[in-house]
C-alpha cells in the first residue's frame, strides 16, 4: 500500500486499527493462556518454561541454543526454565551425538501426557470459539495468520 492509499481510502486505515487492536488482545489472550496452562502443569512454572516445553514435545527434541534463537530469548533464561522443568521431571536431557558440549532436550512421558489433555482442553475452546465460521471462513483466517507469522 503506497502512503497516498489511506487518502484515497480511509476507510482501509481505520479496518486495519480495528485489525491491529483485535491481535492485541488476541496476543494478551495468548499470554493469559501461557500462564493458566503453566500453573496446571505446576504453580511455580513460568510461562516461558510452558511454552518450551510445549514446543520441544512438539518438534521431539531440541537443544538450549535452538531454543534461545527460536524464542528470542536470552540462553540465561532458557537455561533458568530448562532446569526447572528439568527438576520437575518435564524434561530429559542427554548429550548431542553429533556434539557432547550440546544437550538434547526431550519431553518425558508424563510431560508428554499433561501437554496433550491440555492442547484437548485447548482445541475445545477453539472449536466452539470458531463454531459458526465455514470451512472457508476458516482458511481464510488460517491464510491471514500464515500471512501474519511469515512477515
Amino acid at each position: 500500500m503506497a502512503a497516498s492509499d489511506s487518502a484515497v481510502f480511509p476507510e482501509l486505515d481505520e479496518t486495519l486499527a480495528e485489525f491491529q487492536g483485535h491481535l492485541s488482545l488476541l496476543f494478551t489472550r495468548v499470554r493469559t493462556l501461557w500462564k493458566e496452562s503453566a500453573a496446571q502443569i505446576h504453580p511455580e512454572l513460568q510461562p516461558s518454561g510452558y511454552k518450551l516445553l510445549a514446543y520441544i514435545a512438539q518438534v521431539g527434541s531440541a537443544n538450549a541454543h535452538q531454543l534461545a534463537e527460536i524464542f528470542e530469548m536470552d540462553k540465561s533464561v532458557v537455561s533458568r526454565q530448562v532446569r526447572m522443568l528439568e527438576d520437575l521431571e518435564l524434561l530429559e536431557s542427554r548429550p548431542d551425538d553429533q556434539d557432547g558440549r550440546q544437550r538434547v532436550l526431550t519431553a518425558t512421558p508424563a510431560a508428554c501426557e499433561i501437554l496433550a489433555e491440555l492442547r484437548h482442553g485447548h482445541a475445545e475452546r477453539l472449536r466452539e470459539t470458531l463454531a459458526d465460521l465455514t470451512p472457508a471462513e476458516l482458511r481464510t483466517a488460517s491464510t491471514v495468520l500464515r500471512r501474519l507469522t511469515e512477515a
